[in-house]
């Protein structure tokens, strides 16, 4: 990542603080590692992005429903899944400084302090022995370019050994002699509540195959390493959607959904060429393809979503450890045969995207330092944040340019009439300038002032956040043009 580039993420960082939007967790306390919270403007953007996601799969697909599934499960799930043996990141410890690395994360840093042909090469020799679960060939990678631990400076390592994501706890008041009858996890992925009420969701929505099931929710995962913000995180947020297909027609639905999702991405007005797909090398136990929608975050192409083909894996998986039946009848005719499909375990295709890493790249994407040239040859500076307008905190601003003459009245009465429709702001402090700035550094598309033509002939003033330009509109005209840009 180069000077620049760590910058401007800085400069994110600073923001998103100073207006509102993200906070270090307990900061009062020092904080908590890896864990942050969501301010008023933070919260409000991050819906935001939750509902467009939701409306996109659950309102604009017939044969997707959404459920809501509790973060505690039967422990026995984590066993079905394959997290109790499968969920894990290899580390290695520096001796020195007893700093512990995910070893991916490791060769990664040390790789970009190279030339490029060089960082590729190494990467490459990296995902291989990744995909073979060689770690005493990644080790010796390590060894070989004399990788040192940033803290201690030395390269006195231990062996690479796996460490497991998930938390533990423990569920009710009853002790036990065995400790582990009352221990369960905190969900390191919403995927599994779906799986295990497919079933139920199939017969009471009525759905045939294909269908999709979505979810919105909080999961957790004892990272190695958290690092870069809110990128990666100990406490994040998914919005995954499971879609049951018939065994066969997977591949067809995995590039579907491939290629549906990246335009969901694109509906948004950002530039196509800050995504690019990455497939995998190695995939997860469960998977037959599997690919990354990555985007160019100021510090680098990072993954945004990934879409799985999952097999029938976790259906099967279930199955077996409940001893309760996963099939669906299809009653739909197989051409080849002139008969009913019949009984069958579906395959899944997965649409998974972090709410969190959404919320950033929508920072990412929209934060800019733009300088202003003025009519006297001098140049005058703002931070903007070009913020989709379906998705900003506020919608509008409504800012009466005295708190005098009736003015904070019809004002007032506006908030009033918009409020019901969209999120607006109202205020009155300072001159109207700052409070443009204000206004643009946290997204607001739409800025209204009220003057004092406006008693006379019931016209204000629209600013437009993007390129700065006000117009002359009746007042009666603002709530539908507001509602026009961020439906």
């Amino acid at each position: 990542m180069s000077t620049q580039s760590d910058n401007i993420f800085q400069a994110i960082i600073s923001h998103a603080k100073e207006y509102g939007f993200v906070f270090p967790s307990s900061e009062i306390y020092d904080g908590l590692s890896a864990v942050y919270d969501y301010g008023p403007n933070g919260s409000e953007l991050k819906k935001n992005i939750r509902d467009y996601w939701w409306k996109s799969m659950t309102q604009m697909h017939d044969n997707i429903v959404g459920i809501d599934a509790a973060i505690f499960m039967h422990p026995t799930t984590w066993k079905a899944s394959g997290h109790v043996d499968n969920f894990s990141d290899p580390m290695i410890d520096n001796k020195d400084s007893k700093k512990r690395y995910r070893v991916d994360h490791l060769i990664e840093a040390y790789a970009d302090t190279l030339p490029e042909a060089d960082k590729n090469a190494l990467i490459d020799d990296m995902q291989q022995l990744e995909a073979a679960t060689d770690y005493a060939g990644l080790k010796k990678l390590i060894d070989d370019h004399k990788i040192k631990c940033s803290v201690s400076g030395t390269t006195n390592w231990t062996e690479i050994r796996q460490f497991n994501l998930m938390f533990k706890t423990e569920f009710g008041a009853v002790a036990s002699d065995n400790p582990d009858d009352n221990i369960v996890y905190l969900r390191p992925e919403t995927a599994q509540g779906i799986f295990v009420n497919f079933l139920n969701v199939q017969k009471t929505a009525r759905l045939k195959v294909p269908f999709g099931i979505a979810q919105t929710g909080k999961a957790f995962r004892n990272e190695i390493v958290a690092r870069q913000f809110i990128f990666r995180m100990r406490e994040f947020e998914q919005m995954e959607m499971q879609f049951f297909v018939r065994p066969g027609t997977e591949g067809e639905w995995y590039k579907y959904w491939k290629e549906a999702r990246l335009q969901w991405h694109l509906s948004l007005g950002i530039n196509p060429a800050k995504y690019r797909y990455h497939d995998h090398i190695k995939l997860a136990h469960y998977a037959k393809e599997a690919c990354d929608i990555e985007f160019e975050f100021p510090i680098g192409f990072k993954e945004v979503e990934g879409i799985h083909s999952r097999s029938d894996f976790d259906l099967t998986q279930h199955q077996l450890y409940s001893k309760k039946k996963q099939n669906y009848f299809d009653n739909d005719i197989d051409p080849a045969t002139g008969k009913p499909y019949g009984n069958y375990i579906p395959y899944v295709i997965e649409t998974s995207i972090g709410l969190d890493r959404m919320f950033l790249l929508i920072l990412s994407n929209s934060y800019e330092e733009e300088i202003i040239p003025k009519e006297d040859g001098t140049n005058d500076s703002r931070v903007v944040l070009r913020i989709p307008a379906k998705l900003a905190p506020n919608k509008l601003a409504i800012l009466p340019l005295t708190k005098k003459d009736g003015l904070p009245e019809i004002a007032t009465k506006l908030m009033d009439e918009c409020k019901p429709y969209f999120k607006c702001f109202y205020e009155e402090k300072d001159a109207i300038g700052k409070r443009y700035r204000r206004q643009d550094a946290i997204g607001t598309p739409f800025c209204v002032t009220i003057d004092n033509q406006t008693p006379i002939d019931q016209t204000v003033t629209i600013r437009y956040r993007d390129t700065m330009q006000q117009e002359r509109i009746p007042i009666s005209e603002v709530k539908n043009l507001v509602l026009g840009k961020v439906m």
